[in-house]
């Protein structure tokens, strides 16, 4: 089956997930991480991408990305797949794939997701009872976006600047948002839209993107006559 291009639409965030291979972990020890993200603040760097929020598990990554070039994010994770694949192998004496094929992502709707994108990432240490808030896990961007803590690797969303006047008021209104769980619905929504690489928005959001991109950007409906004229015209 021919893959169909990845949505990117510069100046757009995207929900970006690679996960190891088989599940299996792919950092197994704190210079690993900082293996990681160091190469990551290079790439990024490189290839004019802004890094809002971003989570490194111990066999997966979350990142919520705006990139500034249509191959900006396609660049980044193949020049941090690279270098990270070759660091790992050799530390470990192992051979072979590392990753689970390509990373998976989601074009984002920033009024309505970015936000709840930020703590669908940041949370993960928590949902996945490693920590039981997210400040007590020290490979995410919530320390930075929450705290201030200096972390060269964030740059603030639009959406996040909105939340105050000046930094103060947005780590306070940041940190607010938090004190909610992410209902199930939201959850379902951001996980399938990422790992069938669909837009995640709203219909407006998802038909304004559908006619810019000339595709269908979301799965179809259940059910039709798979052989109508109005059904291939919703493909």
């Amino acid at each position: 089956m021919v893959r169909l291009p990845r949505f990117v639409l510069t100046g757009h965030p995207q929900h970006i997930i690679i996960r190891g291979n088989n599940r299996e972990p792919v950092f197994s020890a704190e210079e690993d991480y900082h293996f990681f993200l160091d190469k990551l603040s290079q790439a990024a760097k490189k290839h004019q991408c802004d890094i809002h929020a971003y989570v490194l598990m111990t066999n997966h990554v979350h990142l919520l990305v705006t990139p500034h070039q249509e191959n900006s994010i396609a660049k980044m994770m193949q020049s941090v797949g690279r270098h990270y694949v070759q660091y790992y192998n050799v530390t470990y004496r192992r051979t072979g794939t590392l990753w689970e094929g390509r990373y998976k992502a989601s074009l984002i709707d920033s009024e309505t997701y970015a936000l709840l994108c930020y703590r669908y990432i940041e949370l993960n240490p928590v949902r996945a009872n490693m920590v039981q808030l997210p400040a007590e896990y020290p490979w995410s961007s919530y320390r930075a976006n929450a705290l201030g803590q200096a972390d060269p690797l964030v740059t603030p969303h639009t959406m996040y600047h909105r939340l105050g006047n000046d930094e103060t008021s947005r780590q306070v209104h940041y940190r607010c948002l938090f004190e909610a769980h992410i209902d199930e619905l939201s959850l379902h929504q951001l996980r399938e839209a990422t790992n069938k690489a669909w837009v995640l928005g709203s219909e407006y959001f998802k038909q304004k993107i559908a006619q810019q991109l000339n595709r269908r950007i979301d799965k179809l409906p259940r059910g039709g006559d798979r052989k109508s004229e109005a059904f291939r015209r919703q493909r």
